[in-house]
C-alpha cells in the first residue's frame, strides 16, 4: 500500500474515531500526536489531511449538504462521511493531489470499509465537487 494511501486510511480512521466516540477530532489528534496508540506514529500526510479538514470544516461540510442531493450529512454513513470530507479537502485545497486520484482513494476507502453503495454515492458527490471547486476557494 503506497504511503498516502495509508495516511489517508489513518486520517479517516481519525475522523471516524472522534465522531463515535463524541471528542473534538482536533484534540484527538493532538493526543495521538503526543503519545501515538500504536508502533508507528501518524504519517505526516495524514495530519496534514486531518489539520486540512479542520481548517475548513464548515465549508466542507456546506458543500457536501448542497451537492448531495437528498441525503442530510447525518444520514450518510460515518465513514462515508469521514472519506468525503477528507477527499473534498484534497480536491479543493490540496493542488498537489490531482481529483481523479483523490476520488479514487475515497472511494477505494469506503469499498473496503463501508456499505455497497457507497462507493457509488462517493464517487458521484466527490465529482460533483471536483466541478465546482472554483467556486468554493
Amino acid at each position: 500500500m503506497a504511503a498516502r494511501t495509508k495516511a489517508r486510511k489513518r486520517a479517516l480512521e481519525l475522523l471516524f474515531e472522534a465522531e463515535q466516540r463524541g471528542v473534538n477530532v482536533g484534540t484527538l489528534l493532538e493526543e495521538r500526536l503526543a503519545a501515538p496508540t500504536t508502533q508507528h506514529p501518524l504519517p505526516e500526510y495524514a495530519v496534514e489531511l486531518v489539520r486540512g479538514v479542520l481548517a475548513h470544516w464548515s465549508t466542507i461540510d456546506e458543500t457536501l449538504t448542497t451537492y448531495s442531493q437528498g441525503w442530510t450529512l447525518g444520514r450518510m454513513a460515518a465513514v462515508d462521511r469521514a472519506a468525503l470530507r477528507l477527499g473534498t479537502w484534497e480536491i479543493v485545497w490540496n493542488d498537489q493531489v490531482p481529483d481523479e486520484v483523490a476520488i479514487a482513494e475515497a472511494v477505494a476507502l469506503v469499498e473496503t470499509m463501508s456499505t455497497d453503495d457507497s462507493p457509488k454515492f462517493v464517487n458521484g458527490l466527490l465529482a460533483r465537487v471536483s466541478e465546482v471547486k472554483a467556486t468554493l476557494v
